[in-house]
């Protein structure tokens, strides 16, 4: 198991290019979604600087001044579900969830061309009841006018609604490389696209030996080789 990183690359990280990955309507969707997931990483990121200020703010408050605080709990907790959720689908974008490598070295590659693009499916259909639930429990709380338990009571469709929004984008970045899979292959989908996280950084070189670099396994044969030629024989 790895995070951040699939086992579909072990290239160098690149910076992403600005164009549409591809001609057509299907690259338009794609660039404006990634103009959106952007956004939204910075909105995320905005959003957990607040979350630590508020907590920050409610320690001081509570344990200097000797004044109770109430909101700040809740505050903090909507603030990180709407970064988690709203940033889902930009991590989606970059393949950098956790992905499982069980597979990966023993099937070959052109099988694992197949698995890659059922891996998108069996996602997109978890996601697509995931995002009809957290609707359904947002239309339940604003019809109902559900309140939290707290003395402070914020209105529980608020985090609902976070939670809703972001699994509707997350759903539409999968739907998105499914297309894209079954239109140009898994690598169009972005399987062979550099990853984040923290074996993406293991992955990289960083002191400009790529004989040093280690390599991960390529399930789809040839992906190291395309996205960094200059890096060394596998091992």
């Amino acid at each position: 198991m790895s995070h951040g990183f699939d086992a579909a690359s072990a290239a160098a990280e690149v910076p992403a290019g600005s164009a549409p990955r591809a001609p057509g309507l299907l690259g338009a969707v794609e660039h404006a979604i990634g103009l959106l997931n952007r956004l939204i990483l910075g909105l995320g990121g905005l959003a957990l600087v607040a979350a630590c200020l508020v907590l920050s703010y409610s320690v001081l408050i509570r344990y200097v001044l000797h004044e109770p605080t109430e909101w700040q709990d809740e505050m903090a907790v909507f603030l990180i579900i709407g970064a988690t959720f709203g940033s889902a689908a930009a991590v989606q974008a970059k393949r950098g969830h956790v992905a499982i490598e069980a597979l990966t070295g023993l099937l070959p590659a052109s099988v694992n061309r197949v698995r890659l693009i059922l891996v998108d499916c069996v996602s997109l259909a978890f996601c697509l009841f995931f995002t009809w639930k957290s609707w359904a429990l947002d239309h339940e709380a604003w019809v109902d006018g559900q309140v939290s338990q707290s003395t402070w009571g914020p209105p529980l469709w608020i985090p609902y609604t976070l939670m809703a929004l972001g699994m509707s984008l997350l759903c539409l970045q999968l739907a998105l490389q499914v297309v894209a899979a079954l239109a140009r292959g898994p690598r169009a989908a972005g399987w062979a696209e550099p990853k984040i996280g923290v074996a993406a950084d293991i992955n990289r070189d960083q002191r400009a030996r790529p004989d040093l670099t280690p390599q991960g396994p390529d399930p789809m044969g040839t992906t190291v080789a395309a996205a960094n030629p200059n890096a060394g024989a596998k091992r």
